[in-house]
């Protein structure tokens, strides 16, 4: 995980993508609009990363500032440094509990501002 976030600073996303099992599902907790789960590699590609690549300017970046380790559990405290294509500043912070197992990422369970979401996307 300090690898892809890493090369995720640099707004290198390859490594993390190719960390991501099949099985992979990523779920944006809570219970408002924004809450829900992508299930599967391909949903997590197809959905949720290409939307990223729209709504976002290239390139993505996240910079860890915290890893907390536990077994099979990878905890990363984060946050973005990007914006818009109409200029939006979008520096959300995130928590991300992450399972990984045999090298790859089968699932990540997302906190984050959903506010800031709304307003930076919706407003």
């Amino acid at each position: 995980m300090q690898l892809i976030f890493g090369e995720l600073s640099k707004g290198n996303d390859a490594p993390f993508l190719d960390a991501m099992a099949d099985d992979m599902q990523w779920t944006w907790m809570g219970s408002g609009p924004w809450s829900r789960t992508f299930k599967g590699k391909q949903s997590v590609l197809d959905e949720l990363w290409a939307s990223v690549r729209t709504t976002l300017t290239p390139p993505y970046k996240a910079m860890a500032h915290q890893f907390i380790a536990d077994g099979d559990y990878v905890v990363v405290e984060a946050s973005g440094q990007n914006t818009t294509p109409d200029g939006k500043v979008y520096n959300n912070k995130y928590c991300w509990v992450c399972r990984l197992s045999a090298g790859k990422l089968h699932e990540l369970r997302e906190y984050m501002d959903t506010q800031l979401v709304t307003e930076t996307f919706q407003g």
